[in-house]
């Protein structure tokens, strides 16, 4: 069920699962056991059900059985934008455990109808391939203290049903959670009304139409490679100008911030710009500089270095306060 580069990828690494107990994460548990993959395992509890103390319990109760570790938090209370604030609750909350306890992976249950979903809701707001792709089976990401990790989705080609068919025929435990059937939450509304649908009758066509995809997405990526990387600092170089805004989208991703479908036109149309007020990108000669955007006051000396070296004025402020010299990132 899991291709075998991910397999040799995760053999004899420190991995963390994000674990919810739920058909995913559960039936991602135990295939990972039988391949001998070593993890521990990461538990959010949002507290919006009863049944999630029983998930808890279930969560250290399996730790405890196959003598593994089980880190666990409360997440607060929202009252808007609970996907949004969830999602960067959680991965904040694997992050640090990835800081402090040296994990070299990140492995979550993502699935093909997860895929669909993100599809789905992504063309709806107006989305490239690069968008419309957002997951991936490995991608490399850091911490806010810039510590490296991969990124796992090992079963990202795997329907629902086929996992839901391996926990039934397994007998292994695992909860529903019923909040899932709410349409309050977008990405539920696109699942229960939509994305179910299509794969319940058309999953073969899909499988094929992502695998296709991915390939071309791969192909739109050619020609773009960073040639200079320092903390949030990245120079990269671009065959094309076309690909300034998909080469943007890739580093910042990276770099835990995600475009709208705005900014990503600011992007294609302008030189020079800066992304809510947090990122610095200018292109240049064929090249992308991209930084975070401060404003502190540099001496004469260093803006003499700056200008004959032509180093664009939005990011030299970043490079000054990291005693970054101009030759260093406009002659490599």
């Amino acid at each position: 069920m899991i291709n075998q580069e991910i397999l040799e990828l995760l053999s004899n690494k420190r991995n963390l699962l994000a674990f919810s107990a739920g058909v995913d994460s559960s039936a991602l548990f135990y295939i990972l056991r039988e391949f001998n993959i070593p993890f521990d395992i990461a538990f959010v509890n949002y507290g919006l059900r009863e049944q999630s103390i029983q998930e808890e319990k279930y969560t250290e109760k399996l730790a405890s059985k196959y003598n593994i570790r089980a880190f666990i938090i409360n997440a607060p209370k929202w009252e808007n934008n609970f996907e949004a604030n969830a999602r960067g609750f959680r991965y904040k909350f694997f992050q640090k455990i990835i800081e402090e306890y040296n994990y070299q992976t990140l492995i979550t249950a993502h699935q093909l109808n997860d895929q669909l979903e993100w599809f789905l809701m992504r063309l709806t707001k107006g989305a490239g391939v690069a968008e419309l792709l957002g997951l991936k089976d490995i991608s490399i990401r850091y911490t806010a203290k810039e510590v490296k990790y991969s990124l796992i989705r090992p079963i990202l080609d795997i329907g629902k049903d086929e996992l839901i068919n391996y926990l039934e025929k397994n007998n292994h435990k695992y909860f529903i959670d019923a909040t899932n059937l709410e349409d309050k939450y977008e990405r539920n509304l696109f699942r229960n009304n939509f994305s179910d649908k299509l794969l319940l009758n058309y999953k073969k066509g899909i499988f094929r139409s992502f695998k296709y995809l991915k390939e071309e997405k791969e192909l739109l990526s050619k020609g773009i490679k960073i040639i200079y990387s320092f903390k949030e600092l990245r120079v990269i170089s671009i065959e094309l100008s076309h690909q300034k805004v998909r080469a943007v989208d890739i580093t910042l991703k990276k770099l835990g911030y995600l475009l709208s479908s705005n900014q990503r036109k600011e992007i294609k149309n302008k030189d020079s710009i800066v992304i809510g007020g947090e990122w610095a990108i200018v292109y240049q000669n064929n090249k992308l500089y991209i930084s975070p955007f401060i404003n502190i006051k540099m001496p004469k000396k260093y803006k003499e270095l700056c200008r004959v070296s032509s180093m664009p004025i939005k990011i030299r402020p970043y490079c000054y306060s990291h005693n970054i010299k101009p030759i260093e990132v406009m002659f490599m």
